[in-house]
């Protein structure tokens, strides 16, 4: 068992509460706690993101996981009622080297450590988050405990115990625990600065929505394209699906291993495809719509986690810098006969879009709706919005 850091020094007017993250092969970080008292169990992951903390924190993507930052200063627009993509983050917990405790924004509602509080996510600051990546980026995710005791001391053993304890992310199906629970319609647009969110009046086509973990922001630019919204969970039939008349269907992304997901998911998607119905599906969503189509997942070792990633559209030579957020991925050497590989991350290769030739169905592995992230994939909701009109 080695020691990564050591606790950072603290002003005699701050209240110090103990705090850290134990993986579980007994390297331990220590800092200061802050947020949620208590602890957290998940796999622990990077994200190389500048901007964009509260709508990572809130990202359905991250269930199962710690969030560690390298950029060194998070917290320091604080936080709002606005940049967020789901009511109820389901992150497990944050990792910083510093946490801003005072923001200066307009639009600051309340600090991060209070919204941390507030969703109950534990989280600790003044770790040596560089020597932390080094680690993942060496021997990848581990499994970890983030705590924030307060005053109390430290079990070290204990905490390799329940990081040992965490069974991991392969073979488990989170789309069920963070999928809406009933049918709902939306009809949100994106924010315009000094406006908020606006609303889609006059739809000129419908989309039904599999969520699987959606983000908001996927929700509000298809409605800004025009689009009747309707969301559905993630266990739908393709009876259900289809009974809202779609003239597009989007398979949202979500948390977990896309082949425990697909069990139930995998039937739906394909008897979506028979009707001819247009299918966009975005990171878990293209990860199932592989599967359905015949290809294989995997796990990858550190997984694709920030909002600064080069990604090559293989159909039109263009390099694209996007967001984000998985810890699986299709195989491209399984893509069967008429799926087309569209996309490639420059940093690793791995598929990050395919296509089924003679029909408009697409998917990407990165997330186009941005939120946070560059704006450079927005074309394919257009594209998206295009098919679904020809079919009005």
């Amino acid at each position: 068992m080695t020691d990564a850091s050591s606790a950072p020094s603290v002003s005699a007017e701050k209240v110090f509460s103990r705090g850290g993250l134990m993986l579980a092969d007994g390297t331990f970080f220590e800092g200061t706690g802050f947020g949620a008292a208590g602890s957290a169990i998940g796999e622990v992951c990077f994200n190389t993101a500048m901007t964009g903390y509260q709508e990572i924190l809130s990202d359905p993507s991250y269930a199962g996981q710690i969030v560690a930052f390298t950029f060194p200063h998070i917290g320091i627009v604080g936080t709002n009622g606005e940049d967020i993509e789901t009511t109820t983050p389901v992150v497990r917990g944050l990792v910083v080297r510093a946490d801003a405790e005072h923001p200066s924004n307009y639009r600051n509602l309340l600090a991060l450590g209070g919204w941390l509080k507030k969703h109950n996510i534990p989280a600790v600051a003044g770790l040596d988050t560089r020597a932390l990546t080094a680690l993942i980026r060496e021997k990848g995710m581990p499994h970890g405990v983030v705590v924030n005791l307060g005053g109390a001391e430290i079990d070290r053993e204990t905490l390799i115990a329940q990081a040992r304890s965490f069974a991991g992310l392969e073979g488990l199906d989170l789309a069920k625990e963070v999928t809406s629970r009933q049918t709902y319609k939306w009809d949100e647009t994106p924010w315009a600065w000094n406006e908020g969110y606006g609303k889609e009046g006059k739809p000129s086509f419908r989309v039904t929505v599999i969520d699987y973990g959606v983000k908001r922001n996927i929700l509000r630019l298809l409605a800004g394209m025009g689009a009747d919204i309707t969301v559905v969970p993630a266990n739908a039939t393709t009876q259900e699906v289809m009974r809202h008349k779609p003239h597009g269907v989007l398979l949202s992304n979500g948390p977990g291993d896309p082949a425990a997901t697909g069990e139930y998911a995998i039937p739906t998607i394909k008897g979506v495809i028979e009707t001819g119905t247009p299918v966009f599906g975005i990171c878990l969503g293209h990860q199932m719509l592989g599967l359905a189509l015949g290809a294989t997942t995997k796990k990858m070792a550190q997984g694709h986690h920030g909002a600064n990633h080069p990604v090559k559209d293989l159909t039109t030579g263009k390099v694209e810098i996007v967001s984000m957020n998985h810890g699986f991925t299709v195989d491209r050497d399984s893509l069967p006969q008429g799926v087309t590989e569209t996309h490639v991350s420059l940093f690793d290769g791995t598929n990050c879009g395919i296509a089924l030739k003679d029909k408009d169905v697409f998917s990407v592995q990165y997330h186009p709706e941005a939120s946070p992230g560059p704006m450079d994939s927005q074309y394919l909701f257009e594209r998206f919005a295009e098919a679904a009109r020809k079919r009005v």
